[in-house]
């Protein structure tokens, strides 16, 4: 790995195949922000020496807003600790002092995915004793608010002296991630609070009540209280971060407190907080699952607290898609943020259809062989394999989603509209596979990954039935051609029994083949609901399905916590290896539902069981990958300290691993649904509700025998429980 701040960070080109063409970098806007800003360049990762992890750390988020902090609750300007917009630092230092000194913090805790709370003591005087007389209340919004609530709990009057440090760097997330901080900014007087300025940005903090600003130039706003026994006094701060642009002027233009004649325009300061509330719903509100398993409903309640803080809308048109994850990459990342909507199809087609929307805005569509491809960064692909591009695994995944949201009741008029971009996305793919019949990755010149082949052919089967939906005559080539890759992918990518029938997991152009076991080769169970509501077929025989299953039951794989990208058998195995060793979430629920699929059961709840005692051990809150132990050694996982917390994939990911023990299988244009669950119940009895199927509440439950039965479904369709 190199030395990056995020491991899915663009990275240098491999010499093994040659570099993609000029297009692959993701544009450098996006709907709702910058692309680019909050991604941390090359430099030393996060974790190092100059700064505090950021799982140690209290993160919300509503995105793009984060708001970090020690447990202890104090800003100190260190490490990651401040409030963030965009990536960018508004806020680095609010210090409580009171009558000169610090509070002594109590308890620092979450307060669902967007808030924190903080609560702090102090005595009245020294020699009083050790009962603490004042409480302290702190609590923290992710959208730059904050509430502070101090409280007279002893028996006396008080004159209490508060005060409020307030400073700033106005520092990139990405400096500040590899130790290139800026320094302090000196403050002004703002209104009723103070403000910072660099270039043309200024940050600023107002406070309720108006406080004494007489120090504003060290940062410092003061109240004087007198507080009598059983009072208490707030503090409201807001903060806002604000760009200077140029805008209409009346006539003539002060410069310096100079008129100056025939000047047209003047320059004012513009807010740049897309305030979240007033363009981003809150989406699945009562969304709900239980079960004989306590551990059930607290996932599912976290993951969708989780998904909604990191959602955003286009203020152009609406449209929600969730982004990468927090801290790193608050920002939108074509394939991940479309794996996550994949996920969340269960509880509704509306972020499927904005995050496809918003990507298709930015789908190349110029000539030559980039034509229909989505744009993305190049990327790690492991200690074996050169790096791949997110754009590839994007343009393969458009249209696959596109028809299963269909299958969950996307209206025909929205399918209908995507159509062209999901048909586009189709012609790249096989313009990009040529007479090989294989997705080369990066194209057009990169070597041949079991991944991506097993990602077209899937593209090829549910897109292919889309097209005959929806009157076109190329559902037949799309068949056609997806019978070839996989006549093609068994004669190319061999499982060989000399070797324990391990997966090719990479081919080049020149024949050469590496054979090294990852958690990637799950891409080959996960075979999309093509053909109404059944498996499609996929890339394997049965026998090489049943050998591939065995693989990911194996020690070297699976943890005991999720499964490894890398077998930890392996001479490059390394446990904190984002693809050489760690555990990948999506991976290993992409697993479990494979394996079920497969007919392997036990081993599906096996891991099933893995991936949820390890979610409980970070507070349900999964990070995108961690280190695993083997669990039957001791140990527990620990978080990779460049993965996001929360993440768009981890928190998708956790409805979607328990959304596999009900084993839903919707075709709402054919009228039916499917329900196929776990017969082995290895949580008990679970129930979901609110779930949603054509837009109408969708309820399932599932005994601890292991049968399925449906409580609530839109009239019209008829279930089928096998």
């Amino acid at each position: 790995m190199s030395a990056t701040s995020h491991p899915d960070s663009p990275q240098p080109h491999s010499s093994f195949g040659s570099p993609p063409g000029a297009a692959l970098p993701a544009p450098a806007r996006a709907p709702g922000g910058d692309r680019t800003r909050g991604r941390v360049p090359p430099g030393r990762p996060p974790g190092s020496a100059e700064h505090r992890s950021a799982h140690a750390a209290l993160i919300c988020v509503a995105a793009p807003h984060l708001a970090v902090s020690a447990e202890h609750g104090q800003l100190n300007g260190e490490g990651m600790e401040g409030y963030y917009y965009s990536g960018r630092r508004v806020v680095s230092r609010c210090r409580i002092l009171l009558g000169g000194r610090e509070p002594l913090p109590l308890l620092g805790r979450m307060v669902g995915a967007t808030q924190a709370r903080f609560t702090a003591t102090a005595p009245t005087t020294v020699g009083s004793g050790p009962d603490p007389a004042i409480l302290v209340d702190r609590l923290r919004s992710a959208e730059g608010t904050e509430r502070i609530t101090v409280r007279n709990t002893g028996g006396r009057p008080l004159r209490l002296p508060f005060e409020l440090r307030l400073g700033t760097d106005l520092a990139e997330i990405a400096s500040i991630a590899v130790g290139r901080a800026g320094e302090e900014l000196p403050a002004s007087v703002h209104g009723s609070g103070l403000s910072w300025s660099a270039a043309d940005l200024r940050a600023s903090v107002t406070a309720e009540p108006q406080p004494d600003t007489s120090l504003a130039q060290l940062g410092l706003l003061r109240w004087d209280w007198e507080m009598p026994p059983g009072s208490e006094r707030t503090v409201l701060l807001r903060t806002d971060l604000s760009r200077s642009v140029p805008r209409p002027a009346r006539g003539k233009k002060r410069r310096g407190g100079t008129k100056v004649k025939g000047s047209k325009t003047a320059t004012g300061p513009v807010s740049c907080y897309a305030h979240r509330a007033a363009n981003t719903p809150e989406l699945w509100r009562g969304a709900r699952a239980d079960g004989d398993d306590d551990r059930v409903s607290a996932l599912f309640r976290t993951a969708l607290d989780d998904a909604n803080a990191l959602l955003m809308s286009d203020p152009a048109s609406s449209d929600l898609h969730l982004v990468a994850g927090a801290p790193w990459r608050c920002a939108l990342a074509p394939a991940e943020s479309l794996r996550a909507a994949r996920m969340l199809l269960p509880l509704g087609t509306r972020l499927a259809a904005g995050t496809l929307r918003t990507l298709a805005r930015g789908q190349l569509t110029g000539p030559g062989p980039d034509a229909g491809r989505l744009p993305g960064a190049v990327r790690h692909a492991g200690p074996y394999a050169p790096p791949s591009c997110s754009g590839t695994e994007a343009t393969l995944l458009f249209p696959a989603v596109l028809a299963e949201a269909r299958l969950w009741g996307l209206p025909e008029v929205e399918t209908e509209q995507l159509l062209p971009a999901a048909e586009r996305c189709l012609t790249w793919m096989l313009h990009a596979a040529g007479e090989d019949m294989l997705v080369p990755d990066p194209a057009p010149d990169g070597p041949y990954r079991c991944e991506v082949q097993a990602s077209a052919h899937r593209a090829a089967l549910l897109g292919a039935g889309l097209l005959e939906a929806c009157g076109s005559d190329r559902g037949a080539e799309l068949r056609d051609w997806a019978d070839a890759l996989r006549r093609t992918f068994q004669s190319e990518f061999r499982y060989g029994e000399d070797t324990g029938a391990v997966p090719v997991a990479v081919r080049t152009r020149g024949g050469d083949v590496l054979r090294h076991v990852s958690s990637a080769a799950v891409e080959l169970l996960d075979t999309g609901l093509a053909g109404g509501g059944s498996s499609a077929v996929g890339l394997l025989t049965a026998e090489q399905t049943a050998q591939l299953c065995r693989h990911l039951e194996s020690q070297a794989l699976d943890s005991g916590w999720g499964l490894r990208s890398l077998g930890a058998d392996d001479d490059r195995y390394n446990p904190f290896g984002h693809r050489g060793g760690a555990v990948r979430v999506q991976e290993s629920v992409i697993a479990v539902s494979g394996l079920a699929a497969a007919g392997h059961e036990r081993a599906a709840g096996s891991l099933l069981h893995g991936v949820l005692d390890a979610a409980a051990s970070f507070g349900f809150r999964l990070p995108e990958m961690y280190a695993a132990p083997q669990r039957s050694a001791g140990g527990v996982p620990l978080p990779h300290p460049a993965a996001c917390r929360p993440a768009a994939t981890s928190a998708a990911g956790s409805v979607h691993l328990l959304a596999a023990l009900a084993g839903v299988r919707p075709d709402v244009p054919a009228g039916t649904v499917t329900v196929r669950p776990l017969k082995t119940a290895p949580l008990g009895a679970v129930r979901f509700a609110g779930l949603r199927l054509s837009g109408t509440p969708f309820s399932v439950r599932v005994g601890s025998d292991g049968e399925g039965e449906v409580d609530e479904i839109a009239d019209g369709l008829r279930v089928v429980v096998s």
